[in-house]
């Protein structure tokens, strides 16, 4: 019997339901890497939760001078050596003053945030003397002159009220000093029949969990590949893809992931060439943004294998931002790269929401591609 191919756009149309859900357990290190502290230059946290999580299921762990962590499979051959990272810190906030009459702090902003989301939300300060919660809040709306009420209230006039009643009541009974980090304070839940995940830290402890998931089943099914895998957890990508450039100088990939977050355009006033990829759709595949444009041979591979395996997927650009890809695609003498994405609304804010219908694709296509990635395709992506 002949069954008809399904083409590309079948699959891309394809019921993308989620038949075999996470695991329990699965699930549950999601929820803890959300819910875990850790802005960008302060990943102690995170890093402890994922280097539990992963070092029981690879060959060697390894880690840079800069808090990042990775983790070597060997498979059938030592090359070609294949990167597969997510970024670990989230966006946040450090302290940068304490005010003396009242003890309320200041503060900036680790990473990009919209000044216009961050009245009301509590926050979690973490002291040399334990975490402190507080609230971002400014001048009460009932004191301001009808001229103030129609201006945006910018980062600059806000200041995160803990509850002190001066500088040295902040100092004192709660520990705080200036350079202390602050990240959101909000729970992980899941909502329709656990299907949908709402949370903070989204980008990117979602690429950081696909990494850890597809380390994990490559070594619980014994999953065979013709290459030297590493998969890597970076740090301080909001702040300039510095954990990037040190992985790429530890592991010197011949071909390198980045596994993300991608902005859900399926939001209100977002036009759909702004934002492409759409939430519960399938993982997206990175055209290009604006600190890489991915080797092509290397994105038309990755486009073939998800439709060789019938995984959905849609194709995104992101023509302001970057990933750790902007860095891989430049080290030594360059690297082929590419970025595979979850399609998440609201990242950079309290609180994210994403499919993990799409989280699952995402696995399923990485796996897929690792499997694939021997020294004869790795070398064709370069070759002239």
């Amino acid at each position: 019997m002949r069954i008809r191919a399904s083409s590309a756009s079948d699959i891309r149309r394809a019921d993308v339901r989620l038949r075999v859900p996470l695991e329990s357990s699965s699930i549950a290190l999601l929820k803890e890497l959300s819910e875990s502290f850790g802005p960008s230059g302060f990943e102690r946290e995170p890093a402890a939760i994922v280097k539990k999580a992963g070092e029981r299921f690879a060959d060697e762990t390894l880690h840079d001078k800069l808090g990042s962590l990775v983790f070597k499979v060997r498979g059938k051959a030592d090359i070609p050596r294949v990167l597969l990272a997510g970024h670990m810190d989230e966006v946040g906030f450090v302290v940068t003053g304490i005010e003396k009459e009242s003890g309320y702090l200041t503060f900036s902003p680790l990473g990009g945030w919209f000044d216009q989301v961050l009245l009301g939300h509590r926050v979690v300060v973490r002291t040399r003397k334990g975490d402190a919660t507080g609230i971002i809040a400014s001048k009460p709306p009932h004191l301001l002159s009808p001229d103030e009420r129609e201006k945006v209230v910018k980062l600059d006039s806000m200041f995160i009220d803990i509850g002190a009643s001066s500088r040295e009541s902040a100092e004192k009974d709660y520990g705080v000093r200036i350079g202390d980090p602050v990240a959101p304070l909000s729970p992980f839940l899941l909502q329709k029949g656990n299907r949908v995940a709402m949370g903070k830290a989204f980008d990117d402890r979602i690429g950081t969990f696909v990494g850890l998931e597809v380390l994990r089943r490559l070594k619980t099914q014994r999953i065979q590949h013709p290459n030297s895998l590493f998969v890597a957890a970076t740090v301080q990508e909001e702040v300039g893809l510095r954990g990037a450039q040190t992985v790429a100088n530890l592991v010197e990939p011949d071909v390198a992931v980045a596994l993300e977050v991608d902005i859900a355009g399926d939001v209100p006033g977002i036009k759909p060439n702004e934002a492409p990829a759409r939430m519960g759709k399938g993982p997206s595949i990175l055209t290009f943004d604006a600190t890489m444009i991915p080797n092509q041979a290397l994105k038309s591979f990755v486009i073939e294998t998800a439709e060789k395996h019938r995984v959905p997927y849609q194709l995104s650009v992101v023509t302001r931002g970057g990933t750790d890809a902007g860095r891989f695609h430049v080290s030594r003498a360059g690297c082929p790269s590419t970025v595979i994405s979850v399609p998440t609304r609201h990242i950079h804010s309290h609180s994210a929401v994403a499919d993990l219908a799409d989280v699952e694709n995402a696995i399923k296509l990485v796996l897929a591609l690792v499997e694939r990635l021997d020294s004869k395709t790795v070398q064709n992506f370069t070759r002239i």
